[in-house]
């Protein structure tokens, strides 16, 4: 069964930063055979701030925005996560999106690309790592994290070197390897229930 992982980028924000470096871990792990790869955007769901009366751990989904966004989450055995570190977290956009829904992220993997200006977006992926936790996302040791100062032209041009292209390719490696075993976690619980 093939490995499927969305590449989501973390930002809604205008002239945000995300878009090519997602398109670039796209595109990059694109060239690899042991998984495929989509590219999915927080801003073609149009999600607004939570407003689903249930918690989303009992996956009882009023609004067609959730339907929507639980479908398209629950297709994937794996996600990389580029978010920009706001204020020391990562962005309300991405955290809004991971709170929507809950059993599709549940015994999958999650790797993490971030960008920011003094850390690269490392405590962005801190405080995501801890979200992952709560929703059974496995999320994996490696990871990618750019500087806005060195990493951007004029902070605004992502230059990927080959450096990032090894560091991104360990996050791949990981992600991939987390996905394929936990998707056959996921096919045992369902033989079970079965």
């Amino acid at each position: 069964m093939t490995v499927k992982i969305a590449v989501i980028i973390g930002s809604t924000r205008p002239g945000r930063n995300g878009e090519q470096v997602a398109k670039w871990v796209q595109e990059t792990a694109s060239k690899r055979t042991d998984a495929e790869f989509e590219l999915v955007d927080l801003l073609d769901f149009k999600l607004p701030h939570l407003d689903e009366a249930m918690p989303a751990s009992l996956g009882q989904y009023a609004n067609a925005h959730t339907q929507a966004w639980a479908a398209k989450v629950a297709e994937f055995d794996g996600y990389i996560f580029v978010t920009p570190e706001y204020n020391h977290s990562t962005s309300g956009a991405l955290k809004n999106a991971l709170d929507f829904v809950y059993g599709e992220w549940n015994n999958k993997a999650a790797g993490f690309v971030s960008y920011g200006a003094s850390a690269g977006g490392s405590r962005a992926v801190e405080h995501l790592r801890l979200i992952a936790g709560e929703l059974q996302l496995a999320d994996v040791r490696a990871q990618l994290a750019l500087s806005l100062i060195s990493d951007f032209e004029n902070f605004s041009v992502f230059k990927p070197t080959l450096q990032h292209e090894a560091a991104l390719g360990v996050v791949l490696d990981q992600t991939v390897a987390w996905s394929g075993a936990l998707q056959n976690l996921r096919t045992e619980e369902l033989e079970e229930a079965a």
